[in-house]
């Protein structure tokens, strides 16, 4: 049976119910699902929590899923300038588990490698401990955090084969693989389909055992959340000039 699909909202057709979670692949606005965030809110699925370092930007990601009010929960690490978020969460709408980057990533690499839980320093102390056992190695305090596992893993890559073996690029490999491995279903929209074979067995990033659906993206936008720019030197030969000065 085929993993490609021709649409987003044919690869999530039988998936989403009410109550579910999710994980959402990107960092920043870097590797966001966009074709399937649209299809998940036209399918006007309710009260998820949703796992995803942040929240979107106004008018994109995940954004559109608060704006609709059908995320219940958010587990993130980074909620950024996103004021929808702030208000929801304020305003007592919105559940909000705030975890550690580092320990956020870790939460799901576990969730996809079998490991109910595991210890680290970091939060020992401060309000991210609180409520959470903790325990004594070699001398130093440590607090426990449980994996992170989902009903669906939706995911942007780069590249795909058939049996969804896929590459991504640069920022986009932050969240997605471990991801990928974590959702009992998983759903990857790809920006190229490639032929059987075309890819190296050495850099393949996440194999296809992981993936069970595949669609071609239909948005591709790539945003820049906020851009930075500074003046470059007026000339190549005034730059040399200031470096021998």
């Amino acid at each position: 049976m085929s993993k490609i699909f021709d649409s987003p909202k044919a690869a999530l057709d039988g998936l989403l119910f009410d109550g579910m979670t999710i994980m959402s692949g990107g960092f920043g606005l870097s590797g966001n699902p966009e074709s399937l965030i649209p299809e998940i809110k036209a399918s006007g699925v309710r009260d998820l929590t949703v796992i995803s370092n942040n929240a979107g930007a106004e008018g994109f990601g995940l954004w559109m899923l608060l704006q609709t009010r059908q995320i219940k929960k958010m587990i993130a690490s980074y909620v950024g300038e996103n004021k929808l978020f702030e208000t929801q969460y304020l305003s007592g709408e919105l559940e909000l588990e705030l975890t550690p980057q580092g320990t956020l990533a870790e939460r799901i690499r576990a969730g996809g490698a079998g490991i109910p839980a595991f210890y680290t320093k970091t939060g020992v102390g401060t309000v991210v401990a609180e409520g959470k056992p903790t325990d004594i190695f070699d001398g130093e305090e440590y607090v426990r955090e449980n994996w992170l596992r989902a009903d669906l893993s939706i995911i942007k890559a780069w590249r795909a084969d058939s049996e969804g073996n896929l590459m991504f690029r640069n920022t986009a490999r932050n969240f997605n693989p471990n991801m990928a491995t974590a959702g009992k279903f998983t759903v990857v929209e790809v920006e190229e389909i490639v032929p059987d074979g075309s890819f190296d067995p050495n850099n393949i990033h996440t194999p296809g055992i992981f993936v069970d659906r595949i669609v071609k993206c239909t948005l591709n936008e790539k945003r820049i959340e906020k851009l930075t720019t500074r003046e470059r030197p007026i000339s190549t030969a005034s730059y040399a000039d200031k470096e021998t000065a």
